[in-house]
């Protein structure tokens, strides 16, 4: 794929800070080349040589004036020096007439000769040796420099780089994805059809006077499909397809990433109609909160260049600017205003049906045994995104290969939803037999309360293999349906449900182990959140105690009030948590039977199925 901007030429504002990386370079070789110059220049200087005739010479040899004398190799000329005053040497030249007594002339004046004496140079010789070759050698070093240093920034020549947006661009039809790629997100494609049809058939909303968006902003959490609906936009609409992500436009130097997103709108602009997609812009489009020295901050000056840059081009063109993010709460309020990402397009995580048709479009390209129930399969994923659920059908083919077997069976997709929840068998785990026992009656308590309660989630798989994920062994439940709302009877017996596991190991064994803390941690948290999210507490009412942040992102939660308050909540989380645990105990000791029945057939089993679990329970 062809990196864009790496041939464009930029104004000549942007021009001078780009160079002056190679002018720095070439201007300290130079000086250095000069100073060079001017020391080498005594023996670089020529020497003026004086022509005598034969005679004159036989007679300075004959006075004792000749120190030195060489003989050129044909033999038609000799070069001699003279002695003047102080360092100084004269040079001459005569040529011969085949004198024959010319060696024994030079022996008896006790004459140097044969040895090389400095002459004059050649005027070119002397301007190619001091200037030519240096200057060469110069540029060859400087270009040996920039190709070591563009395949360390990646293939991009750092001379040039400077203030390039390095957008990925795609042609038309070159991102392989169309609405058909994309599953789960109907609502999604729905509101990105009008940006298709407006790219397809503009003058349709010329006529009318209708202007689109300029930019539409994709929320959701990571892994739903952000980025792909923006490449099955530009799929759709055959045109090009520019890709950049935020943390691209931040550079060391100030003014780079302003740069940067003048030569990405230039470009699109050249290209239009187009798409310019800008993945995780929060990176670069945080609030402005006035804090420090924002006014020289490089990535407040890339913002304020976008802000300019999307006010500046006509929507009509047909450039269509998208963006994705997972935390909408810290962009800058400009960024959202009507005229720039003035639509915004959530992208949740898929429904029941939406999971379905995720795990049968990712399945496309997989090798599937015949009636495959997908439906089961979603059902079991509740929450996950649509990147999960590409996992899990690569993680059930992963399984397929290493069982020897060509297709892909339910029990492969049931086993990956496992692997990616909980994490792969730990086959190597040894646990004593009264560990063992222990964990295999904590696991019975959980589906025991939880079966023995109205209103919970079926349970669907009870095992005591040990996963890589730490757990020693889990309690699988699984809704019918999709459920968007809780009751607080349902809360509660969720709670109770959780402790159920303690709740066993307390009844049979008369002591607590360690093996609870992740359910500890999860009824507190629910717990919390009823009393302070939820409105579910009498002595509050409802009254929001607690603020989400980041709710793509986990969802972190900050208390909004004060000591005595908090203080307040944490009796009625306590108090919850200890009613939910005390109706735990008096469920299972009254089913104390079925309870050490169960887990000695877990700890013959190790995996039963939820069908099993329900068959002895009802005998």
């Amino acid at each position: 794929m062809p990196r864009l901007g790496r041939e464009c030429n930029m104004d000549r504002n942007e021009k001078m800070p780009q160079k002056k990386p190679v002018i720095a370079f070439y201007a300290i070789m130079l000086l250095a080349m000069l100073l060079a110059n001017a020391a080498l220049f005594p023996y670089l200087a020529s020497r003026q040589v004086v022509e005598v005739g034969y005679s004159e010479f036989v007679q300075m040899l004959e006075d004792g004036k000749v120190d030195r004398a060489e003989i050129d190799t044909d033999g038609r000329q000799i070069v001699f020096s003279v002695p003047g005053e102080g360092d100084e040497v004269a040079l001459y030249k005569t040529g011969l007439t085949g004198d024959p007594q010319l060696n024994e002339r030079l022996l008896a004046a006790g004459v140097e000769y044969a040895q090389p004496i400095p002459q004059q140079n050649s005027p070119l010789l002397s301007f190619l040796i001091s200037w030519i070759f240096p200057l060469l050698l110069i540029f060859g070093l400087g270009w040996l420099m920039n190709r070591w240093l563009a395949k360390k920034m990646g293939g991009m020549n750092p001379a040039m780089s400077f203030g390039k947006s390095g957008a990925k661009i795609y042609a038309e039809a070159e991102t392989g994805k169309t609405f058909a790629d994309v599953a789960g997100q109907e609502e999604a494609k729905e509101a990105l059809r009008e940006i298709v049809d407006f790219l397809h058939a503009p003058e349709r909303y010329n006529e009318i006077g209708a202007k689109l968006p300029k930019g539409a902003l994709l929320v959701g959490p990571p892994g739903t499909g952000k980025t792909l609906l923006a490449k099955a936009v530009a799929g759709e609409a055959h045109v090009p397809f520019f890709s950049i992500s935020g943390s691209e436009f931040v550079e060391m130097f100030v003014g780079m990433g302003a740069a940067k997103v003048r030569d990405l709108f230039r470009q699109a602009n050249e290209k239009a109609p187009c798409i310019v997609f800008i993945d995780e812009i929060d990176t670069i489009g945080k609030k402005r909160d006035g804090a420090g020295m924002t006014g020289n901050d490089e990535r407040e000056q890339t913002l304020n260049q976008l802000l300019s840059e999307m006010d500046g081009f006509d929507g009509q063109k047909g450039v269509v600017i998208l963006a994705a993010t997972n935390r909408p709460e810290s962009l800058d309020p400009a960024l959202l205003r009507p005229g720039r990402f003035d639509r915004r397009i959530p992208v949740e995580l898929p429904d029941l049906q939406g999971r379905e048709a995720i795990l049968k479009v990712h399945a496309r390209a997989v090798h599937m045994d015949d009636g495959i129930d997908f439906g089961a399969v979603a059902r079991a994923t509740s929450g996950a995104s649509g990147a999960e659920l590409a996992n899990i059908v690569n993680e059930a083919a992963l399984r397929a290969v290493r069982m020897g077997r060509k297709l892909v069976g339910q029990n492969d997709l049931e086993e990956s939803v496992e692997t990616v929840i909980a994490g792969y068998q730990r086959k190597n785990a040894v646990l004593s037999q009264h560990e063992k026992e222990i964990v295999a009656y904590h696991e019975i308590g959980h589906a025991l309360v939880a079966a023995r309660q109205t209103n919970s989630a079926p349970v669907t798989k009870i095992t005591i293999v040990p996963r890589t994920s730490g757990a020693l062994g889990y309690t699988m439940q699984v809704d019918e349906g999709e459920r968007h709302l809780m009751s607080k009877e349902e809360l509660e017996n969720k709670i109770a449900t959780l402790t159920g596991g303690r709740a066993a190991e307390e009844l049979i064994f008369g002591s607590v182990t360690t093996g609870a803390a992740n359910d500890i941690e999860q009824a507190t948290k629910l717990a919390r959140a009823m009393v302070s999210r939820y409105g579910m507490s009498r002595s509050f009412d409802m009254v929001a105690l607690e603020t989400v942040t980041n709710q793509y992102l986990g969802g972190d939660t900050a208390l909004a009030c004060s000591a005595e308050t908090a203080s307040r909540i944490d009796e009625e989380v306590v108090a919850a948590v200890k009613a939910a645990h005390e109706k735990a105990l008096n469920l299972l000791k009254e089913n104390a039977a079925k309870l050490n029945q169960l887990a000695q057939y877990l700890l013959e089993r190790e995996t039963i199925t939820g069908d099993e679990f329900m068959a002895m329970l009802a005998d």
